[in-house]
């Protein structure tokens, strides 16, 4: 009988690590929400998740991957952003967890700055392509947040309506 509670705590742990997780680049954040999700409907024994519904979280999961690419291309191409600047702007991300707030909005935005600046030496050109790419990446963070709370609200809705 305790088993399943433990199951289900720890699947409500792996849902919550993964929503914060996509926000930090890097971590498989739409995985890890996918295998609490996974877990807390093996719990139950999938008494309630199907794997109906287990696909379309899998295909939405996929989803967040899809749209996060897509979201960080856009806007590096809006703006003239270089492959360089996406590599910059992913490692600034990541460097920046390590100063706090101030580094994780500032961080992507000066790693594509000095990623632009070894393609270009124009100033100007490589600060328009860092806020293109802070801002696709910013955009990719709400879309996958956003797909995240759908994934959850759906698992919520079978489960309990």
């Amino acid at each position: 009988m305790t088993t399943p509670i433990v199951l289900l705590i720890i699947s409500v742990i792996l849902v919550l690590a993964g929503i914060i997780g996509l926000v930090l680049p890097a971590f498989p954040g739409g995985v890890v929400l996918f295998l609490g999700l996974l877990l807390a409907a093996w719990a139950e024994d999938f008494a309630y998740i199907g794997m109906g519904t287990l696909a379309v979280l899998g295909l939405m999961t996929l989803a967040i991957y899809a749209v996060d690419f897509i979201a960080g291309a856009l806007g590096a191409k809006k703006f003239g952003a270089s492959t360089r600047a996406i590599v910059g702007a992913s490692i600034g991300a990541v460097v920046g967890l390590f100063f706090g707030i101030p580094g994780i909005l500032l961080g992507p935005f000066i790693g594509a700055v000095l990623g632009e600046l070894s393609v270009q030496r124009n100033l100007m050109a490589a600060g328009k392509a860092g806020i293109g790419t802070t801002v696709g990446l910013a955009l990719g963070v709400a879309a996958k947040l956003a797909v995240a709370m759908s994934m959850v609200g759906l698992f919520a809705i079978v489960r309990f309506f």
